[in-house]
């Protein structure tokens, strides 16, 4: 029977987990990982980042991922660049392993609880609306292993072992609390909508629920003018400055989840419209809560909680109940259907992947030598100059052309000035680093015009003693490795 269970179940997801591997493609260093990463490699090598440790620890003091990570490398003795990779491809084992579970809760036709995993897997990275989220990132992120702990919890909750999920959100919460948050609540309306009668439960905890949305506390506290500079470079906070078309992604699932809701209890599948009431019914508070946070001035502090993060689960059950329903009506158990579905929807997303990072090789595993120029520079600095040393480069370095949002400390492993752009997003968490950020950012400005006079400006104000410029280089710098688009110097 476990010999069965192991083909039945087990190697399938697998399969699915692979092909989603494969789809979305694996970056680390990128985007957030530029944190992240950057933070584990603090944990396990003190002596990196003598100059700008602040702009990653303060912001991971509320989680306990990078330790978490430092101590399994410690111990497995598994080198951190392939403990990344594993987590990684355990995270969206995982995710889909629930997904399956819960599909299995929802839909009785095997090709249809195949079919929603086969979706999810697809649509790993499709973009949730305007909160600038994926389902899943293309690297290990705390929010992937929440994520995959959520979705375990709702399967147990599916399940009637509602007290399984508790010890899974506490994990979550700990790795990641505001994603987990959401989470919680999620596995809260879930809950309700499958206790009899479900309809009248929600309406009253969702209207008694939205009088108590407010906090209060530190909330209130004046920001920063520095503070007010790093929020606005967020648009993607402000829900009332989305664009149309992301209101619609906002939107839009909920009336589709009420439509799913309204067929299914209209054709007897109560498992399938309770577990649809219940996500509307999240949904909805959810994004009352959101929108009452964001809309008055004074509760301008927490805007960085990012409410309409909510949307990622909702849009994980849309794939999921999606997938569920072409398997039932669509593909059924014809193979050259299963193999159209595959090819459009993961071809689809892979091509989208790929412009997205087209200048990086789509898999960027361990000890493979990169092609992107700017990973050259990093993989060189990071072998050849000293542990202490202090960068400057383009404080716009990331939207570069070619750079693809590659994290210079996560992957140079040295410290930096302040960028424009990534620690912006820091200095939203943690304002008390808005007034270093600013005279950083602000002691950059025109870069592309450098001359030795500004490096030697940035050296005496900041320390800074090693510099990432364009090749070839202003005249006067101490260059000692360069490649066809960037040089490594030092300031004299």
């Amino acid at each position: 029977m476990r010999l069965s269970r192991i083909f039945r179940v087990f190697l399938p997801i697998t399969f699915f987990a692979v092909l989603g591997f494969l789809t979305m493609g694996y970056h680390p260093g990128s985007e957030d990982d530029g944190i992240y990463l950057t933070a584990v490699k603090a944990d396990l090598n003190p002596s990196l980042y003598p100059h700008d440790s602040n702009f990653f620890r303060l912001q991971m003091q509320a989680s306990l991922f990078d330790g978490a990570m430092a101590r399994g490398v410690g111990v497995t003795g598994i080198p951190l660049a392939w403990a990344e990779v594993l987590g990684q491809f355990l995270s969206l084992f995982l995710i889909l392993w629930a997904c399956f579970r819960i599909s299995q809760h929802i839909f009785i036709e095997p090709q249809a609880q195949w079919a929603a995993l086969a979706m999810v897997s697809a649509m790993l990275t499709l973009p949730v609306a305007g909160t600038a989220l994926y389902i899943a990132d293309q690297h290990l992120h705390p929010r992937n292993v929440v994520t995959a702990l959520i979705l375990l919890a709702i399967s147990r909750i599916l399940d009637g072992k509602r007290w399984h999920a508790v010890p899974l959100l506490v994990l979550a919460f700990v790795l990641h609390p505001i994603m987990s948050a959401l989470g919680i609540s999620f596995c809260f309306f879930v809950t309700v909508a499958f206790l009899p009668p479900a309809t009248a439960r929600l309406r009253a905890v969702e209207s008694s629920l939205a009088s108590v949305a407010v906090p209060l506390g530190w909330i209130f506290e004046q920001p920063t003018p520095s503070w007010r500079h790093a929020l606005d470079t967020r648009t993607y906070y402000n829900l009332y400055r989305w664009t149309w078309y992301e209101w619609l992604g906002a939107l839009a699932p909920l009336v589709l989840f009420w439509l799913l809701w309204w067929v299914a209890r209209k054709h007897g599948e109560t498992k399938l419209a309770r577990l649809a009431l219940g996500i509307l019914a999240y949904g909805i508070f959810q994004q009352i809560v959101a929108m009452i946070m964001l809309t008055p001035d004074t509760l301008v502090r927490l805007t960085p909680l990012q409410p309409m993060r909510f949307l990622q689960l909702i849009y994980i059950f849309m794939a999921l109940t999606a997938g569920g329903l072409v398997g039932r009506f669509l593909l059924k158990a014809k193979v050259w259907r299963w193999a159209i579905f595959l090819l459009v929807f993961n071809g689809g997303m892979f091509a989208v992947q790929r412009q997205l990072f087209a200048s990086s090789a789509h898999i960027e595993l361990p000890g493979v030598p990169s092609s992107n120029p700017w990973l050259q520079s990093f993989a060189w600095i990071r072998h050849n100059t000293p542990k202490d040393a202090y960068f400057a480069l383009d404080p716009q370095y990331l939207a570069a052309p070619g750079e693809d949002y590659h994290s210079f400390r996560a992957l140079a492993e040295r410290s930096q000035l302040a960028d424009g752009i990534k620690d912006t997003a820091v200095v939203t968490q943690v304002p008390e680093l808005g007034q270093e950020w600013e005279e950083q950012v602000k002691a950059q400005a025109g870069w592309s015009h450098f001359q030795l006079a500004d490096f030697e400006r940035l050296k005496k104000n900041f320390g800074v003693d090693w510099v990432l410029v364009s090749y070839p280089q202003p005249s006067g710098l101490n260059c000692r490795w360069h490649n066809a688009e960037l040089a490594v110097c030092q300031v004299p």
